[in-house]
């Protein structure tokens, strides 16, 4: 494995590339937003706006929310700053902290905004994270697939062709796409690529129905470019998910840490709505070598909060830890035993990156060791 200078990053998270001076893809893009004229890019934003706003009061954006920080930092900026009439769209959990419940009642108070709710049928969904999870280690596939496609289809029948996404993390954090304000990419996202309904129907036992797909659908990439303008809101302000949760604070919003300390973790006020969906991102540590803390870990050190020292120590002390309420509520919902989860697990460690030693998976060249 090969590390960046900069940060904790290796080259084995998909779609990442180094510079001759071992500096990652990220990190050369968070020097090169340095440089950026914001001001210029907010005038942009606020042109774009001034152009779809409604005078009558009626929805002239959507915004995708789940009533985490970030849902309530784009609402603060569509609203509050540029006079906006966004209605919010939201892809509904299988279970919720109540951290996270409170949080989403407290976006719709907070800025006084109509929410829509979508709710997956349950028993697809379920059949859907098992699969997903058996075939390709990565169970959430069902609700990546809807907060991509249903608020595309849902503006198409709104007419509300204005749709404001958050980050573009291809760009931002490792991908083949360059910068850009507009979203027209997400169709090239791996959560919005074809399915081959057949064979998940079969692989369901003919549980599923080919109605079960139709969340699923996303519109023709040539329609949405003719009618629909989705954007990125990293392209016109800085994005930083830690000033996001400032001031997502001074709207109401909690962070989980008087609810849960979550194991694996070194903050608490990001991906809390719901428990059982964090297993999804912990399933990168087998597959890939690194975790949540190591993402999180690099945010902050491109954005000076803290050393790449320091990083690395979050990383040794966390990153392969899957937190045991997080694994409960997935067995809960998905109904598998705790010996049946760590069976299909062990199908998804790289015996290029890992080791068994006593029964336990240890990463072979992790990141404090000498040489790496």
């Amino acid at each position: 494995m090969k590390y960046c200078e900069k940060c904790c990053m290796s080259d084995q998270r998909p779609g990442i590339t180094f510079n001759a001076e071992g500096v990652c893809r990220p990190c050369q893009v968070a020097e090169e937003r340095k440089s950026i004229d914001w001001d210029a890019r907010w005038k942009e934003l606020v042109e774009l706006c001034d152009k779809h706003r409604k005078s009558d009061g009626s929805y002239d954006s959507i915004i995708t929310v789940s009533g985490g920080k970030d849902s309530h930092y784009q609402v603060y900026v569509m609203k509050e700053l540029l006079g906006m009439h966004p209605l919010l769209l939201n892809i509904a959990n299988y279970s919720n902290t109540e951290t996270g419940r409170r949080n989403f009642e407290n976006l719709g108070d907070a800025f006084n905004c109509d929410i829509l709710s979508f709710n997956i049928r349950r028993k697809a969904a379920r059949l859907f994270t098992r699969i997903a999870f058996e075939r390709l280690g990565s169970p959430t596939l069902a609700w990546d697939r809807a907060v991509y496609a249903w608020p595309i289809s849902m503006a198409f029948k709104l007419n509300i062709p204005l749709i404001v996404y958050g980050e573009n993390i291809s760009y931002e954090y490792g991908g083949s796409q360059g910068e850009t304000p507009w979203a027209y990419e997400q169709i090239n996202n791996e959560a919005t690529r074809p399915l081959n309904p057949d064979e998940w129907i079969s692989r369901s036992g003919g549980a599923l129905t080919l109605h079960d797909f139709e969340f699923m659908k996303y519109p023709d990439p040539e329609m949405v470019k003719g009618i629909l303008k989705p954007i990125y809101l990293s392209y016109f302000v800085k994005w930083d998910g830690k000033r996001n949760y400032e001031l997502a604070k001074r709207w109401g919003f909690h962070h989980l840490g008087h609810e849960h300390k979550r194991e694996g973790y070194i903050e608490d006020y990001d991906q809390i709505d719901t428990l059982g969906y964090l297993v999804h991102p912990w399933l990168k540590y087998p597959k890939y070598g690194h975790a949540r803390a190591t993402d999180v870990s690099c945010y902050w050190i491109r954005n000076g909060y803290i050393t790449r020292d320091e990083g690395i120590e979050f990383v040794k002390a966390h990153d392969h830890e899957l937190d045991q309420a997080v694994l409960d509520d997935f067995l809960a919902w998905t109904g598998y035993s705790h010996g049946e989860f760590w069976a299909i697990v062990d199908k998804f460690y790289n015996p290029e990156l890992f080791e068994k030693v006593n029964g336990q998976w240890r990463l072979k060249h992790p990141i404090w060791a000498p040489g790496s």
